[in-house]
């Protein structure tokens, strides 16, 4: 068996002796000491100097081409060039090598292959004739592309039943990934690289970057009232891992939000501990129902809630503090979007009213992109090390560039500007949704404060399900609230849908509102429906 990495006819050393062993019988032409025209069989392009380039250019299809790894495992019986043209054939079936692929030169893999050229060339040149590669002169020697399917066999596998096509994503909490600040964003690479100390590119701090962690507990304590210091700052690559680090710290039940993600609460659930659900009602999670609970630690989102769209009352936010002062108890916050707020200045973290007690989290993946996967946590200081030991001395940690990246992002205000132009961006598009909404569908209230990337539409009783499936129906991605609500809460099913208007762009967004208000649920037959309305939704014609 003959296993090769074949490289370019560069990597071949000129001293090499040439391969003079015979193939078998009538595998070795007479002459095999020069590739002459004579020796390339019949409809394979011969190996000319433009079949060689030093690079792939441009309209080269992807895959293999002088200057790329080839691999190929010759093996069976037969001759060699038997075993050549099964792997070959086989590489084509199992589409690792893809149509169009252009194939070494045959000098080139026979030199790598230690076979005779001649033995390359009649291969190549039969897999032609099979119709399994096409060459072409001045183009080289290519996989073929077939109009039907290598496998005949998928011919007969049932088809699955076609899934209807998506048109607009308002799925809630993505970004508008359009309005990334890519030219800000790489002035700040190549700052961050030139000023980078050798340092950064060995094994690094578990806590990060301490540039970055400084850079954020002045940012921080500047535009989220959060009191800290670098040292207290662990950097992540976003909420989900500073939640699996928590829980390799915390013990006991947590109390979280009765509407929430689900997959939030099975990262706790997954590192032992329960969940007891807190009533979510339009001031917030009911902190006086945190006592019941028996719970050690309670998680929010105090700046916006999720998905409902609230603040946490202030009233609820001093009494949150004093029951973890009382109880020994800990206050995660998720503070996933709280720069976002476009009635009023952002609502302060808590943070700031007890940095013992409160283990601050924050990310870029809604203020500039999940991308990043960069995310911190503000520590009280008895809980630094904890949660340096779970996440161990190397591996767990966001890259060093991006670190980097951000610090001078930050330092350079550049995230402030960005901010501040998404403000307005997301505040124009749920001011449009809203205006949309209250002129075709007045009897549905768009719910929460003007914050965030998402808002609530609150339907009628037992019309969410078949709102969505009405909205699958227009080609819509969105979420009902059904799907955020805790198992084990008791508060009476709430419906409605949860409306992301971050993700689409600028052109498609008026079309996406359109969709979805075709999709929303007529008023109850015992509320009247304004005139203007009136055949414009579900393709009903004027009455």
């Amino acid at each position: 068996m003959a296993e090769t990495w074949v490289n370019t006819p560069g990597d071949t050393p000129t001293d090499a002796p040439p391969d003079t062993s015979a193939d078998t019988p009538g595998d070795t032409p007479p002459d095999t000491s020069a590739d002459t025209p004579g020796d390339t069989p019949p409809g394979t392009a011969p190996d000319t100097p433009g079949d060689t380039p030093t690079g792939t250019t441009p309209g080269t299809p992807p895959g293999t081409s002088p200057g790329t790894d080839f691999h190929l495992e010759l093996s069976g019986e037969g001759s060699l060039r038997a075993q050549l043209m099964h792997a070959l054939q086989e590489a084509i079936r199992s589409g690792r090598l893809a149509p169009g692929t252009r194939l070494p030169p045959y000098r080139s893999l026979a030199g790598d292959l230690g076979i005779a050229r001649n033995t390359v060339a009649a291969a190549y040149a039969e897999l032609v004739e099979e119709g399994w590669l096409t060459a072409r002169q001045g183009s080289g020697t290519r996989v073929a592309r077939r109009t039907t399917p290598l496998h005949p066999d998928l011919e007969r596998r049932p088809q699955r039943r076609m899934r209807r096509r998506l048109v607009h994503d308002l799925m809630p909490s993505s970004p508008d990934a359009a309005a990334f600040p890519r030219a800000a964003w790489v002035t700040s690479v190549r700052s961050a690289v030139a000023a980078a100390p050798n340092d950064a590119f060995g094994v690094g701090d578990p806590r990060g970057r301490v540039e970055l962690r400084e850079t954020l507990a002045e940012y921080l304590a500047r535009a989220r009232g959060v009191r800290t210091e670098p040292d207290r700052i662990v950097v992540c690559s976003g909420f989900a891992h500073a939640l699996e680090l928590l829980g390799g710290v915390l013990k006991g039940t947590v109390a979280v939000e009765s509407y929430g993600l689900d997959f939030h609460r099975g990262i706790l659930h997954e590192a032992g501990l329960r969940t007891a659900p807190l009533t979510v009602d339009s001031s917030g999670a009911r902190i006086d129902e945190l006592p019941g609970t028996g719970a050690g630690t309670v998680l929010l989102t105090p700046a916006h809630q999720f998905p409902t769209g609230g603040p946490l009352h202030p009233d609820r936010r001093t009494a949150v503090v004093d029951w973890a002062r009382s109880h020994g108890g800990v206050l995660v916050e998720d503070d996933y979007d709280g720069e976002f707020r476009y009635d009023r200045q952002p609502v302060g973290a808590v943070q700031g009213l007890d940095p013992d007690r409160v283990v601050y989290i924050g990310s870029t993946s809604k203020s500039l992109s999940p991308a990043l996967r960069l995310g911190w946590m503000v520590l009280p200081g008895w809980l630094v090390d904890d949660v340096l030991a779970v996440k161990g001395p190397r591996e767990m940690w966001s890259g060093v560039l991006d670190q980097l990246t951000l610090a001078d992002f930050i330092a350079r205000g550049a995230y402030d500007r960005h901010l501040r132009q998404m403000r307005l961006h997301y505040r124009r598009r749920r001011d449009q949704l809203a205006r949309m909404i209250a002129e075709r569908a007045p009897h549905i209230k768009v719910s929460g404060v003007a914050a965030g990337l998402h808002a609530v539409l609150e339907l009628p009783d037992n019309t969410e399900e078949l709102a969505l499936h009405a909205a699958r129906r227009q080609g819509l991605a969105l979420d009902g609230l059904h799907a955020y609500r805790h198992p084990d809460s008791t508060v009476p099913q709430r419906d409605g849908l949860v409306i992301g208007y971050g993700t689409p762009p600028d052109h498609a967004f008026a079309a996406a509102l359109d969709a979805l208000c075709l999709a929303l649920p007529d008023p109850p037959q015992d509320e009247p429906v304004p005139r203007r309305v009136r055949g414009r939704r579900g393709g009903r014609p004027p009455e």
